[in-house]
């Protein structure tokens, strides 16, 4: 147990209750302060959840980073790391561009939910001795998997970019599971037509079939989504 002068004021940002129950408990055995963020209050926003943190005046902070279906805690981690708060993530993600992400923006650590508590608890003391709680080389390939994962966005994102309008709802219908001949019949068009138009956007997007068409659509256009079909 940490010396009265050396504890440590941990902050947990988790929306799965038994979850963040069970690292409360085991961190408070441990004689660390713990604090657990509401993340279901209502009205809660980006910028309230950083501010409930910073209140806390933590000296970790063990991030979740999903947490609901408005509020992500990747955009949390650099302000948290500006101001001097080691932040760790602890995620049900697998996705290394996501841990590469996190590590990027400031994180000292990645660790999977399914890690033992010991190893949270193991990483809390290792930041309190001022140690470091990964190995460098480890780090550096997370991030280049994350840099590498970017770039393809942004590739993904450019070819998207060269598709007509028509070839762009073609595109959105595809991505609904529709068929040539559905799509023809949408468009009251001919399925050769569709099929041509269908070929045309392989061709664009680099890719040999209307999976990895759909695929790099959900990956480079994420955040806006090709245009949709009105009607």
């Amino acid at each position: 147990m940490p010396r009265h002068g050396s504890l440590t004021r941990v902050t947990i940002v988790e929306d799965h209750a038994l979850f963040a129950e069970a690292m409360e408990l085991a961190i408070t055995l441990q004689g660390h302060v713990v604090h657990r963020v509401d993340t279901d209050a209502e009205g809660l926003s980006q910028n309230r959840l950083l501010t409930e943190v910073l209140v806390s005046r933590p000296t970790v902070v063990l991030l979740d980073l999903q947490l609901g279906s408005s509020i992500h805690g990747m955009p949390l981690i650099r302000p948290l790391s500006q101001v001097g708060i080691a932040v760790v993530v602890v995620t049900g993600s697998v996705d290394r561009s996501g841990w590469g992400e996190a590590l990027f923006n400031g994180a000292r650590t990645v660790l999977p939910k399914s890690a033992p508590l010991n190893t949270i608890l193991s990483t809390i003391r290792l930041i309190q001795e001022g140690r470091r709680v990964l190995p460098r080389d480890e780090r550096d390939r997370l991030v280049a998997d994350f840099h590498q994962y970017r770039a393809q966005e942004q590739d993904g994102r450019e070819r998207l970019a060269t598709l007509t309008a028509r070839e762009r709802e073609i595109l959105a219908e595809m991505m609904d599971g529709r068929q040539v001949r559905e799509i023809a019949q949408a468009f009251v068009v001919s399925e050769a037509t569709v099929r041509t138009q269908v070929k045309s956007i392989l061709s664009k997007l680099g890719v040999s079939s209307q999976l990895a068409a759909v695929g790099l659509a959900l990956r480079g256009r994420r955040d806006a989504p090709p245009v949709r079909r009105r009607g």
